[in-house]
């Protein structure tokens, strides 16, 4: 199990596995605000709930990095996983303007894909094919999606991820 850690700020900071996060609030650095009731962690003398979001009691400064490079697993992130033509599971990230007619690797240019329409778009325009794309692709304006440890999401970590 794992849990999601946020800065004394509720920013997203990484994900841990729930043994560090109860290491973490057992020397008082943080602080349980979401639990696992069915699941406690039980010694000798305690039993506490098993956490999956824990907040640090201090700011931790992160280092200042640009973190707008694109990357295959940020542009299925920022889609979903569902495809930009046809809505279905995305597994590819395709070149809206194919790269031999000019195209970019930029996050307006890139679109996660399913495997059938990637391979019917090939190296094919929009226009030529007669498609649309169901959003418009822009840069992402958070740094969640770099998180490590974000592909399967716990269900109760929506409110920090995707709050303001």
């Amino acid at each position: 199990m794992r849990t999601l850690v946020l800065n004394a700020g509720y920013e997203p900071l990484s994900v841990v596995s729930f043994r560090r996060a109860l290491l973490l609030v057992l020397a008082e650095k943080a602080t349980i605000i979401s639990a696992d009731d069915n699941k406690p962690v039980r010694s000798a003398q305690n039993s506490l709930p098993r956490p999956t979001v824990i907040v640090l009691n201090r700011y931790v400064r992160r280092p200042h990095r640009v973190l707008n490079h694109v990357t295959r697993r940020g542009v299925l992130r920022r889609d979903s996983y569902r495809c930009a033509y046809c809505d279905k599971p995305a597994t590819t990230i395709d070149h809206v303007v194919p790269r031999c007619k000019g195209g970019e690797n930029s996050w307006e240019n890139l679109v996660a894909a399913c495997y059938p329409c990637n391979s019917r778009k090939a190296d094919k325009t929009l226009s030529q094919l007669g498609w649309r794309l169901r959003v418009t692709p822009r840069c992402p304006r958070t740094s969640t999606l770099f998180l490590a440890g974000l592909e399967q999401m716990e269900e109760d970590w929506g409110q920090y991820l995707y709050a303001g």
